[in-house]
């Protein structure tokens, strides 16, 4: 079992910035993909950004050259820095923890934090 708990949600204005962090504990596996999701209201729930174990990023389109994902292994903490936040980042952000096992998937989730930008 794995629990994720996320933090640094709040509100912030159009052009500001935002870290977000997710810490991981349990039995953290070889081969895993963690990513950030987010879901607005009204909306399906979306990749943001993700890193493998092995430190490759992909980030949706919206985001690039503004959203960071990155992490730090000897805290089991992972983070997105958003820089540039638009009124259209507004959502609910969701940690997730994806292992592969067996030719399965499993996947963990936070419990969610609030970002929202407006003036």
């Amino acid at each position: 079992q794995v629990q994720l708990v996320e933090s640094g949600g709040g509100l912030v204005q159009p052009g500001g910035s935002l870290r977000l962090s997710c810490a991981a504990s349990g039995n953290i596996f070889n081969s895993y993909v963690m990513g950030w999701f987010r879901q607005a209201p009204g909306k399906q729930r979306e990749l943001v950004a993700s890193i493998t174990n092995s430190g490759t990023t992909s980030y949706v389109d919206s985001v690039k050259g503004r959203f960071t994902i990155s992490r730090d292994n000897a805290k089991n903490t992972m983070y997105l820095q958003m820089n540039s936040l638009k009124p259209e980042d507004t959502a609910v952000y969701y940690c997730n923890y994806r292992r592969y096992e067996l030719g399965n998937k499993y996947d963990y989730w936070g419990q969610g934090t609030q970002v929202t930008v407006s003036s």
